[in-house]
């Protein structure tokens, strides 16, 4: 699959235009999305199970240009079903898309 690199922020900013509660919905969608896969991929106990929702967060990742979710996932396809680093680093890249605000997007507060 290819992957063109983007900023999560450029094309969140990009599908809602100027929708603050657009941009929400979206970036709650992909949170929710990502905790999700990252409950599948800590329940794993074999590795094609681990692979699929590695596989199936990287997808997640791509498609929101979330860059940094995007880069622990594909380390999780390289490393032991389980492996505590990557899974703290997963968690800390989806506790990381929880807390922007989106005036950085150049979207007006207004309602």
């Amino acid at each position: 699959m290819a992957y063109e690199s983007g900023s999560l922020d450029a094309t969140l900013a990009a599908a809602t235009g100027q929708d603050i509660g657009l941009l929400a919905e979206l970036r709650t969608a992909l949170v929710e999305s990502a905790d999700k896969q990252l409950d599948l991929l800590k329940r794993s106990r074999c590795d094609g199970n681990w692979q699929v929702a590695a596989m199936r967060l990287k997808g997640l990742a791509a498609s929101f240009h979330a860059e940094t979710l995007f880069d622990a996932a594909e380390e999780a396809l390289t490393c032991a079903p389980g492996d505590p680093v990557v899974t703290r680093r997963i968690e800390a890249a989806i506790a990381a898309l929880r807390g922007h605000d989106p005036a950085p997007f150049g979207i007006n507060r207004q309602s």
